[in-house]
């Protein structure tokens, strides 16, 4: 497969980069991001792009891809709607377009999280947006599309998490994770096993449109 790869610098996006790279079914990977992933390797070709609303620019690079995986996200902590939208539905959505005109066949992987709200009407605001964002991105003309909802994640094979704070957590909750991850699938995944998952399912398909943390761990 050929991959289109999305928010490659963030601790979700390290580790599916780093699946990608190890794994023999597929043949290259295009990441996509604001700045370099800062990994050299034959498999892997980066664009920096600054305008993650318009993709105009670069269209005739992002034509010839087997898969999408958007693992691109920001906080919704001290958001209002309005801007959380923006950075959430407007800039997967503006992507998402993009890449089913130009590549019919593909299969779309969006990074979600668990308690995203379908019906859109929650109380959640952040649930509220990644639900709109997940319906939309199934309408759209892709082979398929497939919504991950994980819950906790564990990094692991020296991925950080770029926020300071949230790595000190981390690194602190090791062995909880490590055990948590064994005992509570439901609860708890890791980086190795979302990367593993995203590019099964983009080869396999998978029964349902929205995998939780289980379905994940279990693919």
């Amino acid at each position: 497969m050929k991959v289109i790869l999305f928010g490659a610098t963030g601790m979700v996006g390290q580790g599916c980069l780093r699946e990608c790279l190890i794994d023999a079914s597929i043949e290259s990977v295009l990441a996509v991001g604001r700045s370099p992933t800062g990994q050299r390797h034959a498999k892997l070709r980066e664009i920096v792009h600054d305008n993650f609303f318009d993709f105009s620019a670069i269209e005739s690079q992002l034509a010839g891809f087997d898969a999408c995986f958007f693992c691109l996200g920001v906080s919704s902590v001290g958001m209002n709607e309005e801007r959380y939208r923006h950075l959430t539905y407007d800039i997967t959505m503006a992507a998402a377009r993009t890449l089913s005109k130009l590549n019919p066949e593909m299969v779309f992987i969006y990074v979600t999280g668990r308690s995203t709200d379908s019906s859109e009407q929650g109380r959640l605001m952040w649930a509220r947006v990644k639900g709109k964002t997940e319906n939309d991105l199934l309408k759209l003309p892709f082979k398929a599309a497939y919504m991950f909802r994980p819950a906790g994640i564990q990094p692991l094979h020296g991925i950080r998490s770029k926020t300071a704070w949230v790595q000190a957590i981390y690194v602190a909750a090791t062995p909880l994770l490590t055990l948590l991850n064994r005992v509570a699938p439901k609860y708890m995944t890791t980086t190795e096993q979302v990367g593993r998952a995203m590019i099964r399912v983009a080869r396999d398909g998978f029964a349902r449109p929205v995998l939780e943390s289980e379905d994940i761990n279990r693919v």
